[in-house]
């Protein structure tokens, strides 16, 4: 696969800062206490994100897991609707319904995330299926954790695709954390993508702090399961700097090294973009500066527009709840 070109790495570098400055903002909204229920940042985790959601088309479909406000961003979507969504505002992308773990924004092929750790491996194979028997060559990309690959949604999720041969692709964001469990205490295999091996699909590691590697072995599975080539995994090394969810609870776990995150950090995938894009020549110091400052802007407007919209009306509540009619319930 080609190299995208300079105009598309720049994009990336874009969506990568959006995701950043969003999750930082959603952060600190918490943290006034402005937003119910828990919160799960993928602050460190952006490359994997924009590189793996480039590499799709418009019409492409994805499904990400409870860890997922940057999906969605990485393929594009506004982020004023997400940002009310948070909120629980009527404008959010599912009327305020949904939260931070159930965004779900169809206008970029997002079919949602889900609290429920696996949950969304077989929505995915699903999908692709879908896509399969309509005589389409759209592709379904699969977010999950490390955490979910123990699950038995993935064994089966992964068996079913495979026998079917339907094109989607499993990417794992090994951050290395189920919660606070390393992901070395829990399996003997230290690699998820071995585990393709057992179903008879390709199966391959990349850095994920890389976006273009990310982007090159995605785009590379998108192709083959575009072709009817069918599903296979992908595990993308990563890590988040936030604890599993925010709040005071996992600060007085001493679940990982201080020495652990900052070898990380050092490793932090936005310099690393921005250093690539300055040393191809791409972008020089002053267009980064543009750029972050556009970024900080755009979201500076998301949450104004967040902020100002209207809470949902209580008479939508059970709205959109069941496709089939049910006596006494409006919910059409």
């Amino acid at each position: 696969m080609s190299t995208p070109d300079p105009a598309t790495q720049l994009e990336m570098y874009r969506r990568m800062l959006r995701i950043r400055r969003f999750d930082e903002t959603v952060k600190t909204l918490f943290g006034r206490g402005r937003i119910p229920g828990s919160v799960h940042l993928s602050i460190g985790q952006e490359a994997e994100v924009v590189g793996a959601c480039m590499a799709l088309r418009t019409d492409d479909t994805m499904v990400g897991n409870h860890r997922s406000h940057g999906h969605p961003i990485g393929k594009g979507a506004a982020l004023g609707p997400l940002l009310a969504e948070i909120l629980g505002k009527a404008t959010g992308v599912n009327g305020g319904k949904g939260g931070s773990m159930h965004l779900a924004d169809f206008s970029v092929g997002s079919l949602g995330e889900s609290s429920i750790v696996g949950s969304g491996l077989p929505v995915a194979v699903g999908a692709a299926l879908g896509a399969k028997m309509q005589g389409s060559d759209r592709v379904c990309l699969c977010f999950f954790g490390d955490g979910a690959s123990n699950e038995g949604y993935f064994h089966e999720a992964l068996n079913m695709a495979s026998a079917w041969q339907v094109p989607v692709v499993f990417l794992c964001e090994n951050n290395g954390y189920g919660v606070t469990t390393a992901f070395s205490s829990i399996s003997r295999v230290p690699d998820v993508a071995a585990r393709a091996a057992a179903y008879g699909i390709p199966g391959q590691i990349v850095d994920g702090q890389d976006a273009l590697a990310v982007h090159a072995a995605v785009a590379q599975a998108v192709q083959g399961a575009r072709d009817g080539a069918g599903p296979s995994l992908i595990e993308a090394k990563t890590y988040r700097y936030p604890h599993h969810s925010e709040g005071p609870l996992y600060d007085a776990i001493a679940y990982r090294d201080a020495s652990e995150l900052a070898a990380w950090q050092a490793r932090d995938p936005l310099p690393l973009f921005a250093r690539h894009l300055e040393d191809t020549g791409i972008a020089d110091t002053a267009t980064l500066t543009s750029i972050e400052h556009a970024i900080t802007a755009e979201v500076a407007a998301a949450l104004e527009f967040a902020e100002q919209s209207p809470w949902p009306d209580p008479a939508e509540a059970h709205r959109g709840l069941y496709r089939t009619p049910i006596a006494g319930f409006d919910h059409a």
